[in-house]
């Protein structure tokens, strides 16, 4: 996998997420498809936020679990999370490192400063990390 597919309106809410939560970090699950050597992402799941450290995430289980089961039902899959980090940079940390044991899940970064905000996205191998190009994309039609 070398691409990642996010529309604007993707974009641009998760960009609304990093800036609310701000100074904690967003965070929230990507249900999509495999198309090819891309994954495009069909629907945004935000979650809560647990975790008591400000510059962590921790995505709530029934959040998650509920994210699950809309995929499914969707016949589609979570294929990765997104997160911010706060006057951050939008690379992996440490902490995600530490937490990213999925080789091909994707981690999906809104560095976050003042009211700018930047995208990166990322799939975790066996040998670090794979960083996804993220072309601009139409709107795909309902």
């Amino acid at each position: 996998m070398t691409t990642l597919l996010l529309s604007a309106s993707q974009r641009a809410q998760i960009e609304r997420e990093a800036r609310a939560a701000s100074p904690r970090e967003c965070c929230g699950l990507l249900e999509g498809v495999r198309e090819g050597d891309a994954i495009r992402i069909a629907a945004l799941h935000p979650a809560r936020n647990l975790s008591s450290d400000k510059d962590r995430f921790e995505i709530a289980p029934a959040d998650h679990f509920a994210a699950l089961r809309a995929a499914r039902a969707n016949g589609r899959a979570i294929v990765g999370c997104y997160h911010s980090h706060p006057n951050g940079k939008s690379e992996p940390s440490a902490r995600d490192a530490e937490g990213a044991w999925d080789e091909g899940f994707v981690w999906l970064i809104a560095a976050t400063h003042d009211s700018a905000v930047s995208l990166a996205g990322f799939a975790r191998r066996q040998d670090g990390w794979q960083t996804l190009d993220m072309p601009e994309i139409a709107e795909k039609a309902a």
